[in-house]
């Protein structure tokens, strides 16, 4: 813990190392809200070129967008577990989650310009993580 004083040369305590983890049911309830696609929704966007405009390329060489890897795990997911259920999703599931959880909140928070230009990078890039804005509308 570092030590830090106020103006009044009193001790402020302040934890450094702290990671902030969100609950498998917290996770898995936001997952179900912000992946507002359906599995064939989503795959029928990852088949389409629109889908491969938007994103980080993968450091592998094979040209995919780490967005668009993301949206054929979240495809995977769906239709492994397409009702739902908490008991259902395995710790790599989770772990996904978790990755698109936190991308979708931060996304929609900065980008605010997705929901109105479906022709924007933005846009694109959260429908491949799951989202698609105009559904929000």
């Amino acid at each position: 813990m570092k030590r830090f004083f106020s103006q009044s040369n009193r001790y402020l305590f302040r934890p450094t190392n702290i990671i902030m983890v969100k609950d498998k049911t917290t996770v898995i309830q936001e997952f179900n809200s912000l992946v507002n696609m359906n599995a064939q929704e989503l795959e029928e966007w990852l088949q389409g070129s629109a889908s491969t405009d938007a994103g980080w390329l993968k450091n592998d060489g094979s040209g995919e967008t780490v967005g668009h890897e993301s949206g054929r795990k979240i495809v995977g997911i769906l239709h492994k577990n397409p009702c739902k259920s908490a008991d259902s999703y395995d710790e790599d599931d989770i772990s996904h989650m978790r990755k698109v959880v936190s991308y979708c909140k931060r996304h929609l928070a900065q980008e605010e310009h997705a929901k109105r230009n479906t022709d924007s990078k933005s846009y694109k890039s959260l429908k491949n993580w799951g989202h698609d804005a105009q559904k929000t509308l």
